[in-house]
């Protein structure tokens, strides 16, 4: 089925949340020339609120490329000042650095004070009635957010979330086989240091290295997909039972592209396993 996506008719302000670490840096890099959003807030910790953006992130700018000159100047606000952040944007992405039970009651928060929360984090992905997104594999979950927004008695506000970074290459891949009826499968992943908020100069030692384990990494990658492919039932989203994964992840010696390599079996009588490389 094809699906149209619409640009707004004016920009959408936008809201950082959590601006000053690895993820926020990205999330500003990206954003700094859409055409649909204008960066309007950032917000990080108490101990960086009133700095400017450029006094605040210091010598931890992460990333390759050089801090875009308009966030330079930007003062931050206090992650923790819910209303005031709220009333100067339409939405915020949320990279807070926090315990889950602080992220999913700081994102709460945010979306109580009706201000959709877009979040990269972990806390909320299996919360009920929260939808975990690829909008090209699974956008119909968009529809959860009636039921959550009941819950939490907004009339505007909720929080959706993305899947574990390494995901999001492979899991369209299986949706694109769904008619070969994929059932089980092997993902093995090289993920890059940049997963684990570092860089080389960070982490020099990572360099022609590979650690052959990532903790907590491999029930995501063995879970997570299910939801994904899952649909919504009542007021919650049931995960579905295929294709069972065994999932094995290293962190590897890349700065941001990761390699993942997935073998499947499948019902089609025209294939009984396959194998793919995926780079993300």
């Amino acid at each position: 089925m094809k699906r149209e996506f619409h640009a707004p008719e004016k920009k959408l302000r936008v809201g950082v949340l959590g601006a000053t670490g690895m993820v926020g840096q990205r999330f500003l890099t990206i954003l700094e020339q859409h055409p649909w959003f204008e960066v309007t807030v950032l917000a990080a910790s108490p101990r960086s609120a009133g700095k400017t953006y450029e006094e605040a992130v210091g010598d931890r700018w992460k990333l390759d490329i050089p801090m875009p000159e308009r966030y330079k100047k930007m003062v931050i606000h206090n992650v923790n000042e819910v209303e005031q952040v709220a009333r100067e944007v339409d939405f915020v992405f949320s990279a807070v650095d926090m315990t889950k039970e602080e992220i999913r009651a700081i994102e709460d928060a945010y979306a109580k004070h009706e201000t959709p929360v877009v979040s990269n984090n972990s806390a909320h992905r299996w919360t009920p009635d929260v939808p975990m997104v690829i909008p090209e594999v699974n956008p119909e979950h968009f529809e959860i957010i009636a039921a959550q927004r009941k819950r939490l008695g907004t009339e505007r506000g909720f929080v959706a979330v993305k899947p574990n970074c390494s995901i999001q290459s492979y899991a369209p891949v299986f949706a694109a086989w769904k008619e070969f009826e994929p059932y089980e499968a092997i993902v093995t992943t090289y993920q890059a240091i940049s997963g684990a908020g570092k860089n080389f100069k960070d982490w020099p030692e990572m360099v022609g290295n590979i650690i052959p384990y990532i903790g907590g990494e491999e029930e995501k990658s063995e879970k997570e997909p299910l939801r994904i492919y899952g649909h919504i039932e009542g007021d919650h989203i049931e995960p579905a039972t295929e294709p069972k994964k065994r999932a094995r992840k290293s962190r590897s010696a890349f700065t941001d592209t990761s390699r993942a390599i997935i073998s499947s079996r499948r019902r089609s009588r025209r294939s009984a396993a396959s194998a793919s490389v995926c780079r993300f």
